[in-house]
């Protein structure tokens, strides 16, 4: 096979992995809505880290990780300790930026999201120590 056509290959699978994840999101998204959530923000980048979802709800601001597996199980163990940290770096990030949200209480959530299947939010899906 050509050098070419295995990059096309590598390509086309980010790309569609790309898109399970977009629409995993917004289907996560939908869900908080539903639980009466506001969106702040989604995909928030910073040079420490990425955010899928920021969410408040009175006085508390969800730090939410999506993820899209085949199932559930391989979603929720795919949220390593490593991608953890970086979303709690992120989420110091966006109250330095955003300081109107520093007397919230902060939360980090999770939403897994699998074919077939409802997406299940799970709250407090851990803690920084």
């Amino acid at each position: 096979m050509s050098d070419e056509r295995i990059h096309a290959g590598r390509t086309a699978g980010r790309q569609a992995a790309q898109q399970r994840g977009a629409r995993a999101e917004r289907r996560a998204a939908l869900l908080l809505r539903l639980k009466g959530y506001r969106i702040l923000a989604r995909g928030y980048r910073t040079p420490v880290g990425e955010i899928d979802l920021l969410a408040a709800r009175g006085r508390l601001l969800a730090a939410v990780e999506v993820k899209s597996r085949t199932d559930r199980d391989t979603a929720a163990f795919s949220i390593s300790p490593r991608q953890q940290a970086r979303v709690a770096r992120a989420t110091e990030h966006y109250l330095a930026a955003n300081p109107r949200y520093s007397d919230y209480r902060i939360r980090f959530d999770a939403i897994l999201d699998a074919p077939g299947r409802l997406p299940k939010h799970i709250p407090d899906a851990w803690r920084i120590t």
